[in-house]
C-alpha cells in the first residue's frame, strides 16, 4: 500500500498550443507542497500567463495532466476549486462599485455560497486581513477610485480572506513602488510559513533570489527548468533569457547576491 502523500499541486508533462500554432510551452513538469514557494521567470511572450491560466483551469493544456490535491482539475468545478486556490490576476476589471472592504469580503464566497449574506464573521476576517496588509485606510475607498498599486493589494488581501491552500500570482508586483514589492513577499513568505503553496511569476530575478525557496526559468522555447533560486538564477540564465548582459554579485552588506543590469552605454 503506497502511503506517500501526493503534493498538493503537480503539473506532469503539460504542453499547450493556441489553435494550431507552435507550443507555447511543451514537456512542463514540476511539483508543489504545501507551504513551498516557486517563482518563475522568463521573458515577455515565454507564456508564464499561459501556463498560471492551464494551472487555474481556464486554458486546458495540449496534453499532460494537472492535478491539485491529487485530482485532476478537469474533474474539479470552479466552486470547489476556489476552495482550495485562490488567484491574483495582472489586472482584474470591475463592473460594480465596491468598497475595499466589501470587495474583500468576496473571497468567502466559496465558503458561505454566492447567494447568503456574508455575517459579521467575513467582515471581521476581512478587517484582519487589511491590518496584516496594512491597507486598513483603504477600508471604505470604492475600488473603482483605487491606484493601480493600490488595487493590486486590494486583490492579493481578497485572495487571503478566501483562506485557500494555493495562490497562484501573475505577476503580483506588477504596479507597486519598491517598499509595496518587499512587503507583498514578505507576505508571501508569511503564507508559506503557515503552510500555504505560492507559485508566481515576476519579471524581476531579485524577488526569486529575496523569496530563496524555488524557481522556475521558462525560457522561449517554451521549456522550463527547475530548481533552487541559487541554482536557477545565474548570471547565464538571465542574460540568455533576457537577451541582455546581466550581472550577479555578493554583497557581504546585506548578505545575499543581487542582479544588476551590464553598463548599457
Amino acid at each position: 500500500m503506497n502511503t506517500e502523500k501526493a503534493p498538493l499541486l503537480e503539473a506532469d508533462n503539460i504542453s499547450f498550443s493556441y489553435e494550431k500554432g507552435n507550443p507555447v510551452f511543451s514537456g512542463v513538469s514540476f511539483t508543489l507542497d504545501a507551504g513551498q514557494i516557486y517563482t518563475i521567470l522568463g521573458a515577455n511572450g515565454a507564456g508564464k500567463s499561459t501556463l498560471l491560466a492551464c494551472l487555474q483551469g481556464m486554458l486546458s493544456p495540449g496534453s499532460g495532466t494537472i492535478r491539485l490535491d491529487g485530482q485532476d482539475i478537469r474533474g474539479i468545478s470552479p466552486g470547489n476549486y476556489a476552495l482550495k486556490a485562490g488567484i491574483v490576476a495582472q489586472t482584474e476589471s470591475l463592473r460594480f462599485d465596491f468598497t475595499v472592504t466589501d470587495y474583500l469580503v468576496l473571497g468567502r464566497a466559496p465558503h458561505i455560497g454566492m447567494l447568503k449574506v456574508p455575517g459579521k464573521a467575513e467582515y471581521e476576517m476581512a478587517e484582519h486581513v487589511m491590518e496584516q496588509m496594512h491597507i486598513t485606510h483603504l477600508a471604505r475607498k470604492s475600488m473603482l477610485r483605487l491606484s493601480g498599486g493600490e488595487k493590486q493589494q486590494a486583490q492579493i488581501a481578497r485572495v487571503l480572506v478566501q483562506n485557500p491552500k494555493l495562490i497562484l500570482m501573475d505577476e503580483p508586483a506588477n504596479h507597486l513602488d519598491y517598499g509595496n514589492q518587499i512587503k507583498v513577499l514578505k507576505t508571501i513568505i508569511r503564507l508559506a510559513e503557515e503552510g500555504i503553496a505560492v507559485i508566481l511569476s515576476t519579471h524581476m530575478p531579485d524577488h526569486a533570489i529575496l523569496l530563496d525557496a524555488r524557481a522556475g526559468i521558462l525560457d522561449n522555447e517554451g521549456r522550463l527548468t527547475s530548481g533552487s533560486a541559487e541554482e536557477i538564477v545565474t548570471q547565464e540564465n538571465l542574460s540568455r533569457i533576457y537577451k541582455t548582459g546581466m550581472y550577479m554579485a555578493y554583497i557581504p552588506e546585506i548578505k545575499r547576491r543581487a542582479c544588476v543590469a551590464c553598463n548599457i552605454r
